[in-house]
């Protein structure tokens, strides 16, 4: 995942690095036995939902039971945190969770306060409960931007955004052995 081939990573670089260090983790993206949510935003759902498949996809892919899938609609982006703060929290907590949405910026303010309060929330959820909330808000200018990182292939942000929870799955119980 990159914005651009030139920043990609290069995996033999990876594989150097490796050689030269005690420990060395990466994550995976086997989603077998993994339980994921997402909270996906109405506002803009047309490309929230483009967003959605693209998730769903993924997940599919890696292995993840649909039965172990929930998705929780919120009004906006500026709900996510509170949503994802009540699936990654509790006896019933998920593995993962990825939000999904998009704020485009308008005439005024409002995109600023929204999608930084957004992406603030996202943050203090994962650092709070220790589980994975990816932040899968599209913060763009222009609904021509929005639709663009939305499209239906492997570039889809949702998509991106899946495989990305599930690497932080495998990374962190990595780390807790």
């Amino acid at each position: 995942m990159t914005s651009d081939d030139q920043t990609a990573f290069d995996p033999a670089r990876g594989e150097a690095l490796r050689k030269l260090v005690g420990t060395y983790l990466e994550g995976g993206h086997d989603g077998r036995g993994l339980r994921v949510a997402i909270v996906a935003a109405r506002f803009n759902g047309a490309v929230t939902t483009r967003l959605l498949e693209g998730a769903l996809g993924a997940l599919d892919e890696a292995g993840v039971a649909s039965s172990d899938v929930t998705i929780a609609w919120v009004p906006g982006a500026y709900e996510i945190p509170m949503m994802a703060l009540s699936l990654a929290d509790g006896p019933s907590a998920v593995d993962a969770v990825i939000t999904l949405g998009a704020v485009i910026r308008g005439e005024t303010g409002h995109y600023d306060i929204v999608a930084g309060e957004s992406a603030r929330g996202v943050q203090d959820v994962q650092l709070t409960t220790g589980v994975p909330v990816i932040f899968g808000v599209l913060t763009t200018n222009t609904v021509e931007q929005a639709m663009a990182r939305s499209v239906p292939d492997s570039t889809n942000k949702g998509r991106e955004a899946a495989l990305s929870a599930l690497e932080m799955v495998s990374l962190l119980r990595q780390r807790r052995g």
